[in-house]
Protein backbone atom coordinates (compact mmCIF):
# COMPACT_ATOMS: atom_id res chain seq x y z
CA UNK A 1 0.00 0.00 0.00
CA UNK A 2 1.38 3.54 -1.07
CA UNK A 3 1.97 5.59 1.74
CA UNK A 4 0.48 8.91 2.13
CA UNK A 5 1.75 12.12 2.77
CA UNK A 6 0.69 14.31 5.64
CA UNK A 7 -0.34 17.80 5.41
CA UNK A 8 -0.98 19.23 8.65
CA UNK A 9 -2.21 22.33 9.49
CA UNK A 10 -1.89 24.40 12.83
CA UNK A 11 -5.42 26.05 14.00
CA UNK A 12 -8.80 26.26 12.69
CA UNK A 13 -9.24 29.66 12.53
CA UNK A 14 -10.21 31.58 9.08
CA UNK A 15 -6.65 30.76 7.99
CA UNK A 16 -6.69 27.42 8.71
CA UNK A 17 -9.86 26.68 7.77
CA UNK A 18 -10.00 28.55 4.62
CA UNK A 19 -7.10 26.42 3.29
CA UNK A 20 -8.21 22.83 4.73
CA UNK A 21 -11.29 23.46 1.93
CA UNK A 22 -9.19 24.78 -0.65
CA UNK A 23 -6.49 21.75 -0.59
CA UNK A 24 -9.28 19.33 -0.06
CA UNK A 25 -10.69 20.16 -3.89
CA UNK A 26 -7.18 19.84 -5.37
CA UNK A 27 -4.74 17.23 -3.46
CA UNK A 28 -4.52 13.86 -4.64
CA UNK A 29 -6.58 12.22 -1.52
CA UNK A 30 -4.66 8.72 -3.02
CA UNK A 31 -1.19 10.58 -1.98
CA UNK A 32 -1.99 12.92 0.86
CA UNK A 33 -3.56 13.17 4.10
CA UNK A 34 -4.75 16.45 5.42
CA UNK A 35 -4.99 17.08 9.33
CA UNK A 36 -6.18 20.58 11.11
CA UNK A 37 -5.24 20.56 14.73
CA UNK A 38 -6.93 22.96 17.32
CA UNK A 39 -7.34 23.59 21.00
CA UNK A 40 -10.57 23.96 20.88
CA UNK A 41 -13.64 23.25 19.16
CA UNK A 42 -15.45 26.32 18.46
CA UNK A 43 -14.74 28.98 15.61
CA UNK A 44 -14.85 32.75 16.23
CA UNK A 45 -16.09 35.42 14.04
CA UNK A 46 -13.92 37.87 15.57
CA UNK A 47 -15.23 41.10 13.80
CA UNK A 48 -18.17 40.59 15.25
CA UNK A 49 -16.55 41.14 18.67
CA UNK A 50 -16.48 44.73 17.89
CA UNK A 51 -20.00 44.68 18.06
CA UNK A 52 -20.49 42.35 21.17
CA UNK A 53 -19.97 45.62 23.43
CA UNK A 54 -22.74 47.55 21.79
CA UNK A 55 -25.79 44.93 21.85
CA UNK A 56 -25.52 45.15 17.61
CA UNK A 57 -24.29 41.28 17.70
CA UNK A 58 -25.85 38.68 19.85
CA UNK A 59 -23.18 35.51 21.15
CA UNK A 60 -24.72 33.64 18.69
CA UNK A 61 -24.20 35.53 15.47
CA UNK A 62 -20.09 35.14 16.44
CA UNK A 63 -19.38 31.74 17.04
CA UNK A 64 -20.33 28.55 15.41
CA UNK A 65 -19.13 24.06 16.23
CA UNK A 66 -15.22 24.75 13.61
CA UNK A 67 -15.94 21.14 12.94
CA UNK A 68 -19.33 22.28 10.67
CA UNK A 69 -17.01 24.20 8.44
CA UNK A 70 -14.77 21.34 7.70
CA UNK A 71 -15.20 18.83 4.88
CA UNK A 72 -15.48 15.08 6.07
CA UNK A 73 -12.05 14.74 4.20
CA UNK A 74 -10.60 16.86 6.85
CA UNK A 75 -9.17 15.34 9.72
CA UNK A 76 -9.66 17.03 13.00
CA UNK A 77 -7.50 17.06 15.84
CA UNK A 78 -9.28 18.94 19.23
CA UNK A 79 -5.98 18.84 20.97
CA UNK A 80 -2.95 21.78 22.15
CA UNK A 81 -0.10 22.48 19.91
CA UNK A 82 3.03 22.29 22.90
CA UNK A 83 6.11 22.30 20.35
CA UNK A 84 7.08 22.16 16.43
CA UNK A 85 9.99 20.15 15.96
CA UNK A 86 10.84 21.48 12.42
CA UNK A 87 13.68 19.34 12.00
CA UNK A 88 11.73 16.41 12.88
CA UNK A 89 8.71 17.49 11.35
CA UNK A 90 6.82 16.36 14.33
CA UNK A 91 4.06 18.76 16.30
CA UNK A 92 4.08 17.56 19.72
CA UNK A 93 0.99 18.68 21.78
CA UNK A 94 -0.05 18.41 25.46
CA UNK A 95 -1.72 15.63 25.62
CA UNK A 96 1.58 13.48 24.56
CA UNK A 97 0.42 12.85 21.21
CA UNK A 98 2.72 14.26 18.17
CA UNK A 99 1.91 14.49 14.12
CA UNK A 100 4.31 14.04 11.18
CA UNK A 101 4.15 16.06 8.74
CA UNK A 102 5.40 16.06 5.20
CA UNK A 103 4.15 19.82 5.14
CA UNK A 104 3.28 22.51 7.87
CA UNK A 105 0.79 25.47 7.76
CA UNK A 106 1.07 27.47 10.99
CA UNK A 107 -2.34 29.61 10.80
CA UNK A 108 -1.98 29.87 14.71
CA UNK A 109 -3.41 33.81 14.63
CA UNK A 110 -2.32 36.15 17.63
CA UNK A 111 -3.68 36.83 20.87
CA UNK A 112 -3.64 39.65 23.34
CA UNK A 113 -0.94 39.76 26.33
CA UNK A 114 -2.17 41.89 29.25
CA UNK A 115 0.28 40.80 31.19
CA UNK A 116 2.95 42.89 29.09
CA UNK A 117 2.16 46.43 30.58
CA UNK A 118 2.65 46.50 34.77
CA UNK A 119 -1.01 47.30 35.81
CA UNK A 120 -3.17 46.33 32.96
CA UNK A 121 -4.67 43.24 34.50
CA UNK A 122 -4.51 44.07 37.63
CA UNK A 123 -7.40 44.55 40.33
CA UNK A 124 -9.35 46.61 37.70
CA UNK A 125 -9.00 44.18 34.99
CA UNK A 126 -12.76 43.67 34.01
CA UNK A 127 -14.16 46.00 36.11
CA UNK A 128 -13.04 49.28 34.65
CA UNK A 129 -10.53 47.88 32.42
CA UNK A 130 -11.67 45.61 29.69
CA UNK A 131 -10.67 44.61 26.27
CA UNK A 132 -12.93 43.89 23.22
CA UNK A 133 -10.54 41.56 21.46
CA UNK A 134 -11.79 38.42 23.15
CA UNK A 135 -14.68 37.06 23.22
CA UNK A 136 -15.34 36.97 26.93
CA UNK A 137 -14.18 40.62 27.20
CA UNK A 138 -16.16 41.83 24.60
CA UNK A 139 -19.05 40.35 26.27
CA UNK A 140 -17.76 41.60 29.56
CA UNK A 141 -17.79 45.05 28.34
CA UNK A 142 -21.05 44.77 26.95
CA UNK A 143 -22.45 44.18 30.43
CA UNK A 144 -19.95 47.34 31.25
CA UNK A 145 -21.73 49.55 29.17
CA UNK A 146 -24.83 48.80 30.02
CA UNK A 147 -25.04 50.02 33.22
CA UNK A 148 -22.36 52.68 32.66
CA UNK A 149 -23.14 55.79 34.04
CA UNK A 150 -20.69 58.03 32.18
CA UNK A 151 -16.92 59.87 32.56
CA UNK A 152 -13.95 59.48 30.88
CA UNK A 153 -13.81 56.93 28.36
CA UNK A 154 -10.43 56.01 26.82
CA UNK A 155 -10.01 53.88 23.64
CA UNK A 156 -6.26 53.02 23.94
CA UNK A 157 -3.72 50.91 21.58
CA UNK A 158 -0.58 49.50 23.74
CA UNK A 159 1.57 48.65 20.23
CA UNK A 160 1.77 48.00 16.71
CA UNK A 161 0.95 45.36 15.06
CA UNK A 162 -2.57 44.48 15.72
CA UNK A 163 -5.68 42.95 14.62
CA UNK A 164 -7.27 44.82 12.60
CA UNK A 165 -6.01 48.04 12.86
CA UNK A 166 -9.22 50.33 12.28
CA UNK A 167 -10.95 48.38 15.58
CA UNK A 168 -9.77 50.95 18.17
CA UNK A 169 -11.10 53.51 15.94
CA UNK A 170 -14.23 51.74 14.95
CA UNK A 171 -15.07 51.00 18.64
CA UNK A 172 -14.38 54.80 19.41
CA UNK A 173 -16.83 55.79 16.88
CA UNK A 174 -20.03 53.28 17.93
CA UNK A 175 -19.25 54.32 21.04
CA UNK A 176 -19.88 58.16 19.99
CA UNK A 177 -23.16 56.54 18.47
CA UNK A 178 -23.89 54.23 21.25
CA UNK A 179 -24.22 56.71 23.81
CA UNK A 180 -25.32 59.38 21.67
CA UNK A 181 -28.96 57.53 21.23
CA UNK A 182 -28.91 56.49 24.91
CA UNK A 183 -29.37 60.37 25.22
CA UNK A 184 -25.80 60.34 27.71
CA UNK A 185 -23.20 61.47 25.39
CA UNK A 186 -22.86 65.02 26.96
CA UNK A 187 -21.74 62.53 29.42
CA UNK A 188 -19.35 60.54 28.51
CA UNK A 189 -15.71 62.10 27.41
CA UNK A 190 -14.08 60.25 24.72
CA UNK A 191 -10.43 60.10 24.40
CA UNK A 192 -8.64 57.61 21.87
CA UNK A 193 -5.09 57.12 22.63
CA UNK A 194 -2.30 55.85 20.14
CA UNK A 195 1.08 54.73 20.25
CA UNK A 196 1.31 56.13 16.38
CA UNK A 197 1.67 60.06 15.07
CA UNK A 198 -1.72 59.95 13.83
CA UNK A 199 -5.14 57.71 13.70
CA UNK A 200 -3.73 55.48 11.25
CA UNK A 201 -0.61 54.19 9.79
CA UNK A 202 -1.46 55.27 6.10
CA UNK A 203 -1.00 59.20 5.42
CA UNK A 204 -5.02 59.61 2.85
CA UNK A 205 -6.95 57.26 5.44
CA UNK A 206 -5.23 59.60 8.76
CA UNK A 207 -6.66 62.54 7.17
CA UNK A 208 -10.19 61.30 6.74
CA UNK A 209 -10.22 59.49 9.92
CA UNK A 210 -8.68 62.42 12.46
CA UNK A 211 -12.00 64.65 10.66
CA UNK A 212 -14.25 61.97 12.03
CA UNK A 213 -12.61 61.97 15.77
CA UNK A 214 -12.74 66.11 15.13
CA UNK A 215 -16.50 66.04 13.90
CA UNK A 216 -17.93 63.30 16.62
CA UNK A 217 -15.84 64.98 19.05
CA UNK A 218 -13.36 62.85 19.74
CA UNK A 219 -10.12 63.68 21.42
CA UNK A 220 -7.11 62.13 19.99
CA UNK A 221 -3.75 61.48 21.98
CA UNK A 222 -1.05 60.15 20.07
CA UNK A 223 2.61 59.51 20.21
CA UNK A 224 1.44 57.65 23.51
CA UNK A 225 3.83 55.14 24.47
CA UNK A 226 2.60 53.50 27.26
CA UNK A 227 4.45 52.11 30.60
CA UNK A 228 1.85 51.28 33.03
CA UNK A 229 -1.30 51.37 34.03
CA UNK A 230 -2.35 52.83 37.50
CA UNK A 231 -5.23 50.64 39.29
CA UNK A 232 -5.43 53.09 42.45
CA UNK A 233 -5.53 56.51 40.49
CA UNK A 234 -7.05 55.22 36.95
CA UNK A 235 -4.63 56.41 35.13
CA UNK A 236 -2.48 55.32 31.97
CA UNK A 237 0.62 56.61 32.03
CA UNK A 238 3.83 56.74 29.40
CA UNK A 239 7.60 57.00 29.40
CA UNK A 240 7.76 60.30 28.60
CA UNK A 241 5.46 61.50 31.58
CA UNK A 242 2.27 62.32 29.73
CA UNK A 243 -0.55 60.31 31.78
CA UNK A 244 -4.50 60.24 30.83
CA UNK A 245 -6.77 59.86 33.28
CA UNK A 246 -9.57 57.28 32.92
CA UNK A 247 -12.74 56.27 34.83
CA UNK A 248 -13.51 53.47 31.80
CA UNK A 249 -10.49 51.66 29.85
CA UNK A 250 -10.79 49.78 26.98
CA UNK A 251 -7.61 48.95 25.84
CA UNK A 252 -5.90 46.76 23.01
CA UNK A 253 -3.44 44.89 24.79
CA UNK A 254 -0.06 43.67 22.88
CA UNK A 255 -0.64 41.00 20.01
CA UNK A 256 1.67 38.25 20.13
CA UNK A 257 1.86 35.04 17.91
CA UNK A 258 0.81 31.82 19.73
CA UNK A 259 2.84 30.27 22.43
CA UNK A 260 3.98 27.41 20.25
CA UNK A 261 5.98 29.51 18.24
CA UNK A 262 7.54 30.93 21.18
CA UNK A 263 8.46 27.59 22.75
CA UNK A 264 9.54 26.35 19.06
CA UNK A 265 12.13 29.03 19.20
CA UNK A 266 10.61 29.71 15.36
CA UNK A 267 9.29 33.12 15.93
CA UNK A 268 10.23 37.32 16.46
CA UNK A 269 10.66 38.57 19.90
CA UNK A 270 6.50 38.88 19.45
CA UNK A 271 6.48 35.61 17.97
CA UNK A 272 5.51 36.38 14.94
CA UNK A 273 7.02 33.23 12.41
CA UNK A 274 9.47 35.70 9.56
CA UNK A 275 7.86 34.98 6.45
CA UNK A 276 8.81 35.92 2.69
CA UNK A 277 6.28 38.54 2.29
CA UNK A 278 5.72 37.57 -1.31
CA UNK A 279 5.35 33.47 -1.19
CA UNK A 280 4.31 32.81 2.41
CA UNK A 281 6.86 30.68 2.69
CA UNK A 282 8.31 30.57 6.03
CA UNK A 283 11.92 31.40 7.14
CA UNK A 284 12.04 28.70 8.75
CA UNK A 285 12.18 25.76 6.86
CA UNK A 286 11.00 24.96 3.00
CA UNK A 287 8.34 22.62 3.92
CA UNK A 288 6.62 25.18 6.04
CA UNK A 289 4.41 28.07 5.07
CA UNK A 290 2.21 30.40 7.34
CA UNK A 291 -0.78 32.27 6.93
CA UNK A 292 -2.74 35.17 8.72
CA UNK A 293 -1.94 36.53 11.89
CA UNK A 294 1.09 34.27 12.91
CA UNK A 295 3.48 35.69 10.00
CA UNK A 296 5.19 38.34 10.67
CA UNK A 297 5.13 40.31 6.79
CA UNK A 298 4.11 43.99 6.68
CA UNK A 299 0.65 44.09 6.00
CA UNK A 300 -2.36 44.27 8.06
CA UNK A 301 -3.47 41.63 10.56
CA UNK A 302 -6.87 41.20 9.25
CA UNK A 303 -9.47 38.68 7.42
CA UNK A 304 -9.42 40.22 4.02
CA UNK A 305 -5.52 39.61 4.50
CA UNK A 306 -6.37 35.97 5.39
CA UNK A 307 -8.81 35.60 2.42
CA UNK A 308 -6.26 37.08 -0.15
CA UNK A 309 -2.99 34.87 1.28
CA UNK A 310 -5.21 31.97 1.49
CA UNK A 311 -6.12 32.10 -2.41
CA UNK A 312 -1.57 32.81 -2.91
CA UNK A 313 -0.61 30.11 -0.50
CA UNK A 314 -3.02 27.79 -2.04
CA UNK A 315 -1.31 27.87 -6.02
CA UNK A 316 2.06 27.47 -3.79
CA UNK A 317 1.72 24.65 -2.02
CA UNK A 318 0.61 22.59 -4.91
CA UNK A 319 3.71 24.34 -6.64
CA UNK A 320 5.67 22.90 -3.47
CA UNK A 321 4.32 19.49 -4.54
CA UNK A 322 4.66 19.47 -7.78
CA UNK A 323 8.53 20.17 -6.99
CA UNK A 324 8.01 23.85 -8.61
CA UNK A 325 9.33 27.15 -8.62
CA UNK A 326 7.17 29.26 -5.89
CA UNK A 327 5.84 32.44 -6.97
CA UNK A 328 5.77 35.43 -5.06
CA UNK A 329 2.29 36.74 -5.71
CA UNK A 330 1.08 38.05 -2.56
CA UNK A 331 1.31 41.63 -2.50
CA UNK A 332 0.30 42.74 0.84
CA UNK A 333 -3.70 43.42 -0.41
CA UNK A 334 -5.78 44.26 2.59
CA UNK A 335 -9.85 45.69 2.46
CA UNK A 336 -11.19 47.01 5.28
CA UNK A 337 -14.96 48.64 6.07
CA UNK A 338 -14.43 51.24 8.96
CA UNK A 339 -17.76 51.43 11.24
CA UNK A 340 -18.11 55.46 11.76
CA UNK A 341 -21.33 55.16 13.98
CA UNK A 342 -24.83 56.32 13.14
CA UNK A 343 -25.38 53.89 9.95
CA UNK A 344 -22.38 54.35 7.88
CA UNK A 345 -18.91 53.45 7.39
CA UNK A 346 -15.39 54.10 5.34
CA UNK A 347 -14.10 51.09 3.20
CA UNK A 348 -10.42 51.43 2.44
CA UNK A 349 -8.02 49.23 -0.02
CA UNK A 350 -4.79 48.97 -0.09
CA UNK A 351 -1.47 46.86 -0.57
CA UNK A 352 2.44 47.23 0.35
CA UNK A 353 2.80 50.22 -2.33
CA UNK A 354 -0.60 51.68 -2.52
CA UNK A 355 -2.00 53.83 0.25
CA UNK A 356 -6.22 53.76 0.72
CA UNK A 357 -7.34 56.56 -1.74
CA UNK A 358 -11.07 57.61 -3.53
CA UNK A 359 -12.45 55.08 -5.56
CA UNK A 360 -15.02 52.44 -6.54
CA UNK A 361 -14.91 49.05 -5.00
CA UNK A 362 -15.62 45.82 -6.14
CA UNK A 363 -16.01 46.39 -9.97
CA UNK A 364 -13.92 49.90 -11.58
CA UNK A 365 -16.08 52.69 -12.20
CA UNK A 366 -19.15 50.93 -11.03
CA UNK A 367 -18.88 50.13 -6.98
CA UNK A 368 -21.43 49.73 -5.58
CA UNK A 369 -18.77 50.37 -2.81
CA UNK A 370 -16.76 54.01 -2.49
CA UNK A 371 -13.95 53.75 -1.24
CA UNK A 372 -12.98 56.43 1.37
CA UNK A 373 -15.93 58.06 1.68
CA UNK A 374 -18.48 57.20 4.62
CA UNK A 375 -22.35 55.99 3.37
CA UNK A 376 -24.89 54.13 4.31
CA UNK A 377 -23.79 51.54 1.74
CA UNK A 378 -20.19 50.55 3.24
CA UNK A 379 -22.19 49.74 6.84
CA UNK A 380 -24.21 47.28 5.11
CA UNK A 381 -21.46 45.62 3.52
CA UNK A 382 -19.85 45.37 6.38
CA UNK A 383 -22.89 43.94 8.07
CA UNK A 384 -23.63 41.36 5.11
CA UNK A 385 -20.04 40.42 5.80
CA UNK A 386 -21.49 38.35 8.29
CA UNK A 387 -23.33 35.84 6.11
CA UNK A 388 -20.58 36.01 3.49
CA UNK A 389 -18.09 34.80 5.92
CA UNK A 390 -19.68 31.72 7.58
CA UNK A 391 -21.21 30.96 4.05
CA UNK A 392 -18.89 31.59 1.58
CA UNK A 393 -15.24 32.48 2.75
CA UNK A 394 -14.66 29.85 5.08
CA UNK A 395 -16.03 27.45 2.48
CA UNK A 396 -13.33 28.40 0.20
CA UNK A 397 -16.29 29.69 -2.37
CA UNK A 398 -15.61 32.53 -4.82
CA UNK A 399 -16.60 36.29 -3.98
CA UNK A 400 -17.69 37.50 -6.91
CA UNK A 401 -15.55 40.50 -8.08
CA UNK A 402 -13.18 40.24 -5.16
CA UNK A 403 -9.38 39.29 -6.21
CA UNK A 404 -6.26 38.35 -4.23
CA UNK A 405 -4.30 40.98 -5.56
CA UNK A 406 -5.35 44.65 -5.67
CA UNK A 407 -6.63 46.02 -8.91
CA UNK A 408 -5.51 49.70 -9.34
CA UNK A 409 -8.54 50.14 -11.41
CA UNK A 410 -11.30 52.66 -10.62
CA UNK A 411 -9.07 54.37 -7.94
CA UNK A 412 -8.10 57.80 -7.80
CA UNK A 413 -4.18 57.88 -7.45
Amino acid sequence: MKHKKNILILGAGTAGTIMANQLVKEVDPHSWHITIADATDTHYYQPGFLFLPFGIYDEEDVKKPIRSFLPDEVKFVQEKASEIKSEEQQVLFESGKNIHYDILIIATGSTIDSSEIEGMNGPEWRKSIFDFYTFEGAKALREKLATWGGGKLVVHITEMPIKCPVAPLEFSFLADDFFGKKGMRDKVDITYVTPLSGAFTKPRATQKLEYLLKEKNINIVSDFAIESVDNENKSIKDYSGKEVPFDLLVTVPTNKGSQVIEKSGLGDELNFVPTDKGTLQSKVSPNIFVLGDATNIPTSKAGSVTHFQAEILFENVLRFIRKEELLPEFDGHANCFIETGKGKALLIDFNYDHEPVEGTFPIAGIGPLRLLKESRMNHWGKLAFRWVYWNMLLKARPIPFVKARMSLAGKNF
